[in-house]
């Protein structure tokens, strides 16, 4: 294996499920009360810097968010499974192909680099029939700052095969500009796909190594994230 190709989940990979809903719920489940989540942008950020920004904003403190966090994610990774199954995550344009031709190249390996903790993304990709591409990843619940995680997923990829991949060789394959950044932190390469909610303007300003509209030229996408 000579090339790491690590995506991110929402807006990538997949679209829709009930993520948002069941995270709402835990919250109040377990805090109570929480800020805007209608207004509050959720792209690109982990799942605690969510909880933590909105908790923040109707007057918790650190000390109690930290206390509070393990009843959370138990809380939200119950009500994810329970309503996955009636609102489901939908597969976009060409993923599954795509996986399958990256996951045949033997050059190739693949990992996650996601602001879900480690739970809701297995869920979220089990209920696609994904979660067999991935062995390695940096969650959520590995750091709150999504720019640290692509080096645990780099620690895990070199203990899992032994390799310590160059950074030049390592892409991070996301929708967002936090996708990007948290790349170019690291010192990878990066990919944007505009198959979420930002443009390929906002992805090209982030300054993604190369922009896609999407993965539905299955074969020519392979080549260029495998190159």
């Amino acid at each position: 294996m000579t090339k790491l190709i690590l995506f991110d989940i929402d807006g990538t990979l997949v679209t829709g499920g009930p993520a948002k809903e069941a995270f709402e719920v835990a919250m109040l489940d377990s805090f109570g009360r929480l800020g805007n989540a209608k207004k509050y942008d959720f792209s690109g950020k982990t799942d605690p810097k969510i909880a933590r920004d909105l908790l923040k904003e109707v007057g918790f403190s650190d000390s109690v968010i930290e206390a509070g966090f393990s009843a959370l994610w138990d809380r939200y990774v119950r009500e994810l499974e329970a309503r996955i199954s009636e609102h489901p995550t939908i597969l976009l344009p060409g993923v599954e192909q795509l996986l399958v031709n990256l996951k045949g190249n033997q050059n190739v390996a693949l990992g996650l680099v996601t602001g879900n903790i480690f739970r809701g993304a297995q869920i979220k990709l089990g209920s696609v029939g994904l979660e067999a591409y991935f062995s390695v990843g940096g969650y959520g619940s590995d750091s709150e700052d999504r720019n640290l995680l692509p080096s645990v997923a780099l620690t895990r990829a070199h203990d899992k095969w032994g390799i310590s991949f160059d950074k030049e060789s390592v892409v991070v394959v996301g929708d967002t500009p936090r996708d990007i950044f948290c790349g170019k932190a690291e010192g990878t390469r990066t990919v944007g796909v505009a198959t979420g909610k930002f443009r390929r303007k906002d992805l090209e300003e982030a300054g993604a190594d190369l922009v896609l509209d999407d993965f539905s030229q299955v074969n020519e996408v392979a080549n260029i994230l495998a190159r």
